[in-house]
């Protein structure tokens, strides 16, 4: 990198007030096939690439039973199990599948407690220590929903909840039944729908995950990320995740790739030191309504 500086952003970030995570995790959804749908073309890769990510030191991973359906999760164990034991697996529950491409909410408590002991099952684990629900279901009284989670963390099979393309208003809701850690929200440098519920969760002690972290169809279009790639000696998909590092302390990255190659240089980003001038020039994009 041309800016030898070290990055002033903090390294880790601990949820729930007991786990401490590198912020530079990894997504579990692109080691399945097509259309997240079936398994992987190179089964082998998907091994090294889990295995990779944790030679690297992230310690965060990032599935749910919907990618495959349960490839995902069980492509996990497999390279995996027995795990490390600062490994924190965060998996989520509320969607069904019906073919590549096709993704259909239930968040009823019946379907939620299938998926949940099959998460288990496939994870070779007796807890879940972050579960997250995938999608609140509009045909579900939310009510209903989060009383099933609050049920299965006093059951014990779950430690952690978090909640994913939620606002505000649902967000205190849940925290009216349970505790809740982390908020997974599509977000980038590129989108920026959520910016008041990335504020909320800083203010609460919750973590923040960018789900879509880099704009992977629109990305070379942008040329702000380009210029700052261009002094850094990077990528413009590095600067677009250092961009989430250094936006708030408490974002937690898990981008997600079915190549090692491709998770190495996820991973160079958490390196690169982004300047004023560079953060400046950035926000561009915010103002482009891109």
């Amino acid at each position: 990198m041309a800016d030898t500086n070290k990055p002033s952003f903090p390294k880790t970030y601990t949820i729930g007030g007991d786990l401490t995570l590198n912020r530079m995790g990894y997504g579990a959804m692109r080691i399945t096939g097509e259309g997240i749908w079936g398994p992987p073309k190179d089964r082998d890769e998907a091994i090294r690439v889990l295995k990779r990510a944790v030679e690297l030191g992230i310690n965060f991973i990032d599935t749910a039973d919907s990618y495959g359906p349960d490839v995902s999760e069980k492509l996990i164990a497999e390279a995996l199990h027995p795990y490390p034991k600062d490994l924190l697996i965060a998996t989520k529950g509320g969607f069904t599948r019906s073919g590549p491409g096709e993704w259909h909410v239930n968040a009823h408590p019946d379907h939620l407690r299938k998926v949940l002991h099959g998460s288990l099952e496939r994870l070779k684990c007796d807890r879940i220590d972050l579960y997250q629900l995938h999608r609140v279901d509009p045909d579900v009284p939310y009510e209903k929903t989060l009383e099933f989670l609050q049920q299965v963390q006093e059951e014990g099979l779950v430690k952690h909840i978090g909640l994913s393309e939620v606002n505000v208003e649902q967000i205190k809701k849940a925290q009216e039944y349970v505790k809740v850690v982390s908020v997974q929200n599509k977000y980038s440098v590129d989108f920026r729908d959520w910016e008041e519920e990335l504020d909320y969760c800083r203010a609460q002690d919750m973590a923040f995950i960018p789900w879509n972290p880099i704009n992977a169809g629109n990305i070379d279009e942008l040329a702000p990320l380009k210029n700052v790639a261009q002094r850094h000696e990077a990528t413009p998909y590095q600067v677009a995740l250092s961009w989430l590092l250094h936006r708030a302390p408490n974002i937690l990255l898990i981008p997600g790739t079915s190549k090692v190659k491709h998770l190495e240089e996820n991973h160079k980003a958490a390196s690169i030191a982004l300047s004023d001038e560079d953060m400046q020039e950035l926000e561009k994009l915010r103002q482009q309504g891109k």
